[in-house]
């Protein structure tokens, strides 16, 4: 599948080029036309979103769609313009869960094994069902070299206590992950999801004494090696969260909704408030809502 924004002026040109193509046209709701035939369906929406589906894709944005309509190749010369560069990728999950771990997952990969994680499908893991994220850690697994920091809550818990804050301990774990990775790998490149100021990584990052090229942007998970990464980390929360779930032998929801809230209710009145903490990250504002909701 394809999609692009188009400029609505080529809209008549696109139209009457797909008719001389042997397209059948129709106009559903909210489009200018949808245009189909074997193997192939070209939908321009009035907002002038372009979605392109079918298995005739590749040829149909090869030899018409780029060349006579968009002027770019974007599409069809992609791995052109793919940064196979070797990188480390940083990432993590876990952040916003009242119940679990957080897990911080780095990824290292150059050349092919970029490529093939793009062919692969890798993407950023909040667009991914837990179906493929498992299947695509399987993957990344095979082609890199990967670390997983894990702070189970007991672990999370006695850092935040120590650190005081959670961007302070976030960076202290993206800078455990790039320890590692550069140990393995020798690389000095690094990319992140930027989570907070840039001095809050660096600073860590010193007190390793490791001294790596470091670049932090926001939306790191569209570059393809941080994606991995958040599909590993993601993978990695998913788990531990499961078996938290078959030790005390109860859902523990993800996220901090009103659901969460119950489930922390229900599992303190079983188990106890010294327990809650081996489940749960206590400086939250719902383990507050727990206690307080559980009397």
């Amino acid at each position: 599948m394809f999609v692009t924004k188009l400029n609505l002026e080529l809209a008549s040109k696109l139209l009457n080029d797909l008719k001389s193509q042997g397209f059948e046209i129709s106009k559903p709701q909210y489009t200018i036309f949808s245009a189909k035939k074997k193997g192939l369906n070209c939908t321009l929406y009035e907002s002038g979103k372009l979605m392109v589906q079918g298995k005739e894709t590749p040829q149909f944005m090869e030899f018409y769609l780029e060349p006579e309509i968009l002027g770019t190749f974007d599409y069809s010369y992609a791995d052109l313009q793919l940064d196979t560069s070797g990188r480390i990728g940083i990432d993590e999950a876990g952040k916003g869960d009242f119940f679990g771990p957080l897990c911080i997952a780095g990824v290292y990969a150059e050349g092919d094994a970029i490529s093939e994680l793009k062919s692969a499908g890798v993407r950023d893991s909040k667009n991914m069902t837990e179906k493929n994220i498992f299947k695509l850690a399987k993957e990344i697994r095979k082609r890199c070299e990967v670390t997983v920091v894990r702070m189970n809550p007991l672990k999370y818990n006695e850092l935040y206590g120590k650190f005081k804050n959670l961007n302070h301990l976030l960076a202290w774990g993206h800078a455990t992950a790039i320890e590692n990775l550069v140990s393995k790998t020798g690389c000095k490149n690094v990319i992140i999801d930027q989570f907070a100021a840039e001095q809050v990584v660096i600073g860590a990052l010193k007190k390793k004494k490791l001294e790596v090229n470091l670049t932090q942007r926001h939306r790191g998970e569209e570059d393809l090696v941080v994606a991995a990464a958040s599909i590993l980390a993601r993978e990695a929360f998913v788990t531990e969260l499961d078996k938290l779930s078959k030790q005390w032998e109860m859902t523990l929801p993800k996220g901090a909704s009103r659901q969460v809230v119950k489930a922390g209710v229900d599992f303190l009145r079983r188990f106890g408030k010294e327990k809650l903490s081996g489940v749960a990250k206590s400086h939250f504002k719902t383990y507050q809502d727990v206690i307080e909701e559980s009397i």
